[in-house]
């Protein structure tokens, strides 16, 4: 069996992490191919190096652009990809303009299509990635869902059929490196001391595209009793700098670093008393790690995290109060499964 990924963003990379090496340990052929979506160094080699991912097989190297200019590029370089490999099953990730180009390239090409992380939904649909999971899942062949909940959501639109629950791959990466790191401190910036700081980021459109919005955002965190180690994705600076709005502000709370490869976040957040952040996979992880969690949307595809106040949902106005609620004492279950997700994919994608 030939099984070709198709990645191009941070949280893809993750999920490629146990799904390779998984494969490694079978006699299947699996091809990786990276269509550049994130292209900075500390956004996407240092994870292929951090997490021992092989190298990508074929690397696109679409860089930025629109939603429909990285969509499109990326459209017409696959075709080419897909064509020469021919495999088995394209693998697609998520829920990024990744995702939904390679879904596309491979079901005009006539190719089964497999789609990872399947059957999550906000439904907000102004959001980009609310629109590319829903598309990619009613494309897809296969149809691999973390949760329960992610099976119901796929029955009520008519896909039971096509879906299989294997638990999540994230969970898989997260206990791995947790292990591995538990006991290695962070680097952290001056006059912040481990288990008395907030790991934050922020990112989303949603959040990052309306100046008032942002301005708000980075207020509250500026205003908070404790220190905020806030990991600054390159859209955050880019909009911060558009906008005006400042990002060093050495007489508050807010201590501003470059993002941090994976062991560092899953340190980081380890040694931390909390999460603020806008990031589907950071409120996940938060929860896997058994810290608490305050998420500035309005919504979340992970509502398992709500469960005991694990995870909260806040708006900028109200970020104070949700950061400074009582820790959570309601026992978490596994709604993401045994840490063994990537070895159930292999062994459906096989079946």
């Amino acid at each position: 069996m030939k099984v070709l990924s198709i990645v191009g963003a941070r949280p893809q990379f993750v999920k490629l992490a146990p799904i390779a090496e998984a494969f490694t340990a079978t006699s299947h052929s699996h091809v990786i191919v990276h269509t550049g979506q994130h292209y900075d160094a500390k956004m996407s080699d240092v994870f292929f190096a951090d997490l021992r991912i092989p190298a990508p097989d074929v690397h696109l190297g679409i860089g930025s652009g629109s939603h429909g200019v990285q969509a499109g590029s990326m459209l017409a370089a696959l075709d080419g990809v897909l064509d020469e490999h021919r495999p088995d099953w394209v693998l697609v990730y998520g829920d990024t303009n990744s995702t939904l180009a390679g879904a596309l390239a491979a079901v005009k090409l006539h190719l089964p299509l497999a789609h990872l992380e399947a059957g999550l939904r906000s439904f907000n649909r102004a959001m980009p990635e609310e629109h590319n999971r829903v598309l990619t899942d009613h494309a897809a062949d296969l149809l691999l869902t973390p949760t329960q909940l992610g099976m119901d959501n796929l029955a009520r639109e008519g896909l039971a059929e096509r879906a299989v629950r294997v638990g999540d791959v994230m969970t898989d990466v997260c206990f791995r490196v947790r292990d591995a790191v538990r006991n290695e401190p962070p680097a952290l910036p001056d006059g912040v001391r481990a288990g008395d700081y907030i790991v934050s980021t922020v990112h989303r459109a949603e959040n990052t595209d309306d100046p008032d919005r942002l301005r708000a955002i980075i207020e509250a965190l500026a205003g908070l009793d404790r220190p905020v180690v806030l990991l600054a994705h390159p859209r955050l600076v880019a909009r911060c700098h558009e906008f005006g709005i400042k990002l060093e502000r050495p007489d508050s709370s807010l201590h501003t670093a470059e993002p941090l490869p994976y062991p560092g976040m899953v340190a980081a957040v380890l040694h931390s008393a909390g999460v603020v952040t806008d990031s589907g996979g950071l409120q996940k992880e938060a929860y896997l790690l058994g810290r608490p969690c305050t998420t500035v949307r309005t919504e979340t595809e992970w509502v398992e995290t709500l469960e005991g106040g694990w995870n909260v949902l806040a708006e900028p106005d109200g970020l104070a109060a949700a950061v400074r609620r009582p820790a959570p004492t309601h026992p978490q279950g596994a709604p993401y499964g045994d840490g063994q997700a990537a070895t159930h994919v292999v062994d459906v994608l096989t079946r």
